[in-house]
């Protein structure tokens, strides 16, 4: 009997460790707009300031899950940081191994909350979206202080301000 709720148990960790593999990213949004399910995140989490990343959007029918390609083409997208007062577009371009699934990079520079917007159509759906970061979505920006090892690395707005410090202490010399 101890045998065999042993496999039992062993069997069910493996199904469960399955399932968790199985599923899609945690920290990205999916949405239903239309008749397509579409997974809007960052490209690389967790999202960090200074370091390579990007918009990661994957389109699919949402009957049957087939890939939706050539949105580079009927899609625009942007990204949007400090509540609207810088916006950037960027251009998707399609993963070759995987249809249906586009990025675009860039590097966030500050900490904090981002926004993607994407405009334009998915097949004969009409697409104005908007997927901001924050709880249950995808992550927000990041410091990268507290992942730096051993040393920490002064941000560039510490090095701005010791340099003009140093210039004023210079001029009054």
């Amino acid at each position: 009997m101890t045998r065999a709720l042993s496999v039992a148990a062993a069997v069910a960790v493996a199904l469960a460790s399955i399932g968790i593999l199985a599923t899609p990213a945690a920290a990205h949004e999916r949405r239903a707009v239309g008749p397509y399910t579409v997974v809007v995140g960052w490209a690389t989490e967790p999202a960090v300031v200074g370091q390579s990343n990007g918009l990661d959007l994957t389109v699919t029918e949402t009957a049957g899950g087939k890939p939706v390609e050539g949105l580079e083409k009927t899609l625009t997208a942007e990204v949007i940081a400090g509540g609207g007062a810088h916006v950037r577009a960027l251009a998707l371009q399609p993963d070759a191994d995987q249809p249906g699934h586009y990025t675009s990079g860039f590097v966030p520079t500050r900490v904090g909350d981002y926004t993607f917007r994407l405009r334009g159509t998915i097949g004969t759906t009409r697409v104005d979206e908007r997927f901001e970061s924050g709880p249950n979505r995808f992550d927000t920006v990041s410091d990268i202080v507290p992942l730096e090892f051993p040393d920490q690395i002064p941000s560039s707005a510490d090095l701005a301000t010791q340099l003009a410090d140093a210039n004023t202490k210079l001029t009054l010399a």
